[in-house]
């Protein structure tokens, strides 16, 4: 509609209408001209030689306008692909911490059970549920009770040795005081030699000592301690420690003798609760009741 009101407009004005008559006769001649006279298309190929820089000037403002476009695509999606790959690598990075965890974990597990295979009596797997925060205090909670027949007085050991006795019952937990708790006194006997002592704790986590040794005593860095049965409390030989120091003092009667425990105290997260009768015994009698706070 629009077309046909401008041609008509042309057309109606005289002037106009002479000059489109112009333009298309003009045309027609360049036509003739172009497809019969060989100069003719000669000059045309240098008219568009100088005109080619025109053309490329006009158009240079549009293929600027794209080469942005295509920079400023470009750039957005790199940022999202870089950040779906650190988001993928995130996710990634997680599993293979899930995988070493639970790898750890089978292998603490596997070493259970093979420590459980040595174990003449009935036991129960127990994990462990809680560490009491008081740091004069070395017990743990397990997630048996009473009611899975835990009694006062069982031993706890994992696949390194013995880590300590039940000392208080509930229903549903019982909880565990460590060897390394100042309360606590172990019969114990090197396997080397088969000396009898007490091996006590002392509040330190990573360290033992043996009480009243002579010091005419036969006992070297590196003996194992294991345990003597004495006292009815822990069964005869299992692993509970290994000497690391022995100081000999000429002015004192006795050695200076620390040991290292071979369980993994602060690191197990299961462990084994002998299944024994509540005889009083080896660990230190007043704590066995468990109403010490």
């Amino acid at each position: 509609m629009f077309g046909f009101t401008t041609s008509a407009m042309i057309f109606r004005n005289g002037p106009s209408r002479l000059l489109f008559m112009l333009l298309i006769l003009a045309a027609l001649i360049l036509i003739a001209l172009d497809l019969n006279s060989q100069k003719f298309r000669e000059g045309r190929n240098y008219v568009n030689l100088i005109i080619t820089p025109l053309q490329w000037l006009v158009d240079m403002p549009a293929r600027l306008a794209d080469n942005v476009s295509d920079v400023v695509v470009s750039r957005s999606s790199l940022v999202a692909e870089n950040n779906r790959l650190r988001t993928e690598a995130l996710v990634l990075e997680q599993r293979v911490l899930q995988n070493a965890a639970l790898t750890a974990e089978n292998r603490r597990l596997r070493a259970l059970l093979n420590a459980r295979s040595r174990v003449e009596s009935e036991v129960r797997l127990a994990e462990l549920v809680g560490v009491n925060p008081n740091p004069f205090r070395h017990e743990i909670l397990t997630n048996l009770g009473s009611e899975d027949g835990i009694t006062t007085g069982q031993p706890a050991l994992d696949a390194g040795g013995v880590m300590g006795q039940v000392i208080s019952v509930a229903p549903l937990i019982s909880r565990v005081m460590l060897i390394t708790d100042s309360r606590a006194a172990v019969p114990v006997e090197t396997v080397r030699t088969g000396f009898r002592s007490v091996l006590l704790g002392n509040g330190n986590p990573e360290s033992l000592e043996l009480d009243f040794v002579p010091a005419t005593t036969d006992i070297r860095v590196g003996d194992l301690l294991v345990t003597s049965g004495l006292g009815g409390r822990f069964p005869e030989g299992y692993p509970i420690a290994e000497v690391s120091e022995v100081t000999r003092d000429p002015g004192r009667p006795f050695l200076v003798i620390r040991a290292v425990p071979t369980a993994r105290l602060d690191k197990s997260r299961h462990l084994l609760l002998l299944d024994r009768p509540p005889v009083l015994g080896a660990m230190e009698s007043d704590s066995l009741e468990g109403n010490d706070g």
